[in-house]
């Protein structure tokens, strides 16, 4: 398990060798000692469905020796449970609507787990299954029970499988892609380093299936690839991503303060040894509070609130909470505790956060002080719309 030492000193380290370019030419990875790796469906499984047990196997070889010594720790963040069931249940191809997808989930997320735990087992390492929707992130309780679980696992010596829990996923609650997820993942874990896997050996300024294109080795920042086209999903067709994907997850990463490495699965090993492999995002941020990424990344407003000139400059410049005397209107469907968004007079986004009321609750507190609704409606309501520890600003 790292201290907080440990993971102050490399943190110091980081910051002089990334500016200066001394030592290694990637010194964080080899520093790394608590590593989020994601890896897509399409380094899992054969293009009609069903996982490739020889895929898994080499993964399982390069992460088993990653943390082999005891100083590394390895949280892996798993597609394949969608792809996984198709052949099962007689699809050809990842299906469309949400059911079927939950269905193909329901029997491929069985058969990932197996097959992890079958070859983890070849090195005496336990895998922990955990399945997370972004309901269970971006609600003050349930992130800190997601934590306090992957944390335990951790200290336990077990390895945490992550997973979107895609069998009983709603639209609404999704994260769409596992990409995301991982960023994220690796924001709730502490992480000091992101790994992304897919069958693609990193970012390229073109398609690299074209000659005269070159990998693009590292990026300090969203300017280095402003001119680069980035592409969709693969032909496979089993995964949801694509470059586009992976680039937006290094982007979360690194402003939430983590290096990230992007490449293929087959160069996992070299990716985590720290050789100039794939492509390096160079941190651009620091950590921000924990829970505000996931409400900036991973939620869905289910409504908006619209705010007056007082109150956006409050909440935005000030960093104060919103209170209902600065709200003048409010659209949707929502209760409390439901993400919504904060926008200004012109329909802007300028916020999003936990909403404290329902929707049907707020229409007769509009523009009124928190002392005269307390007053008139009782002591329940002198309170903050939406509490700044609840609300995050969106640039």
């Amino acid at each position: 398990m790292r201290t907080t030492q440990v993971a102050t000193d490399v943190t110091t380290q980081v910051s002089t060798e990334e500016t200066t370019g001394a030592g290694l030419a990637r010194p964080y990875v080899t520093e790394a000692r608590r590593i989020v790796v994601k890896v897509g469906s399409s380094s899992l499984t054969t293009a009609s469905g069903g996982l490739d047990a020889d895929r898994v196997d080499a993964l399982v070889d390069v992460l088993a020796k990653v943390r082999s010594g005891g100083e590394r720790e390895i949280v892996l963040v798993s597609s394949g449970a969608i792809a996984a069931g198709l052949a099962p249940l007689g699809l050809t191809r990842r299906p469309k609507d949400l059911a079927r997808q939950q269905a193909a989930a329901s029997v491929g997320q069985g058969l990932l787990v197996a097959r992890y735990t079958a070859s983890f087992a070849r090195y005496g390492v336990r895998v922990g299954q955990v399945l997370l929707t972004t309901d269970d992130t971006s609600r003050r309780a349930h992130y800190r029970n997601a934590y306090r679980t992957l944390d335990q696992l951790l200290a336990m010596g077990a390895l945490p499988v992550v997973n979107e829990n895609d069998t009983v996923a709603t639209d609404e609650i999704r994260f769409g892609d596992n990409d995301r997820l991982a960023a994220l993942v690796a924001h709730l874990v502490r992480a000091d380093l992101l790994v992304l896997l897919s069958d693609v050996d990193g970012l390229y300024d073109g398609d690299p299936a074209k000659p005269g294109t070159t990998r693009i080795a590292r990026v300090t920042g969203p300017e280095d690839i402003a001119h680069v086209e980035i592409g969709t999903a693969g032909k496979a067709g089993v995964g949801t991503g694509g470059m586009v994907t992976k680039v937006e997850a290094a982007r979360i990463a690194a402003a939430a303060g983590i290096p990230v490495v992007l490449t293929s699965a087959s160069r996992a090993a070299d990716a985590l040894a720290g050789r100039d492999t794939g492509t390096y995002f160079h941190r651009t941020g620091r950590r921000s509070a924990d829970r505000l990424l996931w409400l900036a990344h991973a939620s869905t407003p289910q409504g908006s609130l619209t705010l007056d000139d007082g109150a956006v400059h409050a909440v935005v410049e000030g960093k104060k909470s919103l209170l209902a005397a600065g709200v003048s209107g409010v659209e949707g469907d929502f209760v409390a505790g439901d993400p919504v968004e904060l926008r200004d007079l012109d329909g802007r986004a300028v916020a999003r956060g936990l909403v404290n009321f329902d929707a049907k609750e707020l229409p007769r507190m509009l523009g009124r002080s928190t002392h005269a609704l307390a007053a008139e409606l009782g002591p329940e309501y002198e309170r903050e719309v939406v509490h700044r520890d609840d609300l995050v600003v969106i640039h």
